[in-house]
């Protein structure tokens, strides 16, 4: 990552260049990304292709203003990161689905992350709603967090980590599984592809674009529905009632500009 592109991102988060990679400014850095980087995936509906390159990516999230979904988001901030002094390894997952079972290979992508103070983290800005601040990597006990109380749990019949699978859980339910092996971001080029494609992801059925807000709660939009979620989590609900309110609500809600209003076109195969 360039010089230029790097304070170009630390002006989309709002934050100075920090003086030393530490865990404090990596907890800052963290939460301003979920703040102001939206969970989308938006370029599925609206025909847009999806490529896992650092450049088209910071294309996507400085040049365009967007957010993306976990391969974007992840694979963006990493190379922050990495440029701002941090120990930066891409660590495959595979997501826990309803009912029992894990997803695909390279079903998401995460961070962990190590810091000049000896801090060594899981760092996810790309789950859509996982941690606001990053978990300590070696702990495995409950970790509280503004959004819930978690656990990196090793996972039995593996070997204890560093060689072993890793469930993340949050408020007693595992969210995915880690692969603490290294990946580079090219890995992801399969599990982007299936997840932009087939009718089995939940992203060719659905539109969402969220992002956590600066009072410690949620705003999201699915479609017409604007929900916005308190830090005490009481939520609102909103229908929007045309297309000049939804592009509206992009706008105002997380800084998107769009030509047009995405619509759900399910599953595509790539071309």
């Amino acid at each position: 990552m360039e010089p230029v592109q790097t304070d170009a991102y630390l002006r989309r988060l709002g934050v100075e260049r920090p003086a030393r990679p530490t865990s404090d400014a990596l907890r800052e850095l963290h939460l301003r990304h979920l703040q102001t980087v939206p969970f989308e995936n938006l370029s599925i509906h609206l025909g847009e292709e999806i490529v896992l390159t650092e450049e088209r990516l910071l294309g996507k999230l400085l040049g365009s203003g967007r957010g993306g979904f976990c391969y974007e988001l992840n694979g963006a901030f990493a190379g922050l990161l990495t440029a701002l002094g941090f120990d930066v390894t891409l660590l495959a997952a595979r997501v826990h689905v309803p009912g029992g079972g894990l997803g695909i290979p390279y079903d998401h992508l995460a961070l962990r992350v190590g810091t000049v103070d000896g801090g060594e983290w899981l760092a996810d800005v790309g789950f859509g709603g996982l941690s606001n601040g990053v978990l300590a990597w070696r702990e495995r006990g409950e970790q509280v967090d503004a959004a819930g109380v978690f656990r990196l749990v090793d996972v039995a019949g593996t070997a204890p980590e560093p060689g072993g699978d890793v469930d993340v859980v949050k408020d007693g339910r595992a969210q995915y599984r880690l692969e603490p092996r290294p990946r580079a971001l090219g890995d992801f080029v399969a599990g982007a592809w299936w997840h932009r494609t087939s009718p089995e992801s939940h992203f060719t059925r659905s539109l969402v674009c969220s992002r956590v807000t600066e009072d410690g709660g949620r705003v999201t939009l699915s479609g017409r529905k604007l929900k916005t979620t308190g830090a005490d989590g009481e939520s609102e609900v909103r229908e929007l009632a045309d297309d000049a309110e939804v592009l509206a609500a992009y706008r105002e809600s997380f800084g998107i500009e769009l030509a047009r209003v995405p619509e759900v076109r399910g599953a595509r195969m790539a071309g």
